[in-house]
């Protein structure tokens, strides 16, 4: 029979607990909009206890960025196999979970919340980014890649970005047409670049030659030779 004693926390376990309840309300508000003594209420434990684990509020929103920050990162993994339309859609489908479940805190991250301007947030906003662009080349089957290629896909992940937030401001867009649509949106600047250089053309080209005839890049082609005639 249990006695109703409540464990206590390690230091450790006490710290992440902290970086869980924050996320989840960084989650749903804006970080400038949450305060200390909400987070404690939350954790069920004082406010100057928080601060014994957290200097301050802004520790503990970079605490909760570095797992975000993970989680996004970790939403671009995919393996390689199958055709690249397919594992793009489930990329992006994962992409645009995180955004539906952590909005206002992914727009905080992206457009600056009370971290501003420190240079621990922005090297986990680069981290995202970069771990985003490193997958993306690795489905590409590119290791090093040329100029113009780096330049489309670096692009494409601001895209996706900047999609994200503008959907977040009012959802007037179904999700999965905004999912397929970056997913064409990358194989038509990279039928751009090949179209300039023959590097991303023959790059391309394979990977073109085993998408079904269901598959978002095949859908794009006909809907393109459609709106031509």
């Amino acid at each position: 029979m249990s006695t109703g004693t409540r464990r206590r926390l390690g230091v450790e376990e006490r710290r992440q607990q902290l970086i869980g309840v924050a996320l989840d309300l960084f989650s749903r508000r804006s970080p400038d909009e949450v305060s200390i003594d909400e987070i404690a209420s939350a954790a069920g434990i004082s406010r100057p206890l928080v601060y014994h684990y957290f200097p301050g509020k802004l520790s503990l929103y970079e605490a909760a960025l570095k797992r975000a920050s993970d989680d996004l990162a970790g939403r671009f993994t995919e393996p390689h196999e199958g055709p690249l339309g397919a594992r793009l859609l489930r990329v992006m489908a994962r992409f645009f979970d995180f955004v539906d479940e952590h909005g206002p805190g992914f727009s905080a991250l992206m457009r600056g919340g009370p971290a501003v301007g420190s240079t621990t947030t922005n090297a986990l906003i680069d981290s995202v980014r970069q771990a985003a662009y490193e997958q993306i080349l690795a489905h590409l089957g590119v290791g090093e890649p040329p100029a113009r290629l780096e330049l489309v896909v670096r692009s494409w992940i601001s895209l996706a970005e900047s999609t994200a937030l503008i959907w977040l401001d009012g959802r007037r867009v179904p999700r999965e047409e905004l999912e397929v649509q970056l997913v064409q949106s990358l194989g038509a600047l990279l039928a751009v670049s090949a179209a300039h250089d023959t590097e991303t053309a023959e790059l391309l080209r394979p990977l073109l030659k085993q998408e079904p005839g269901d598959g978002p890049f095949t859908d794009l082609v006909t809907r393109l030779v459609t709106l031509a005639s």
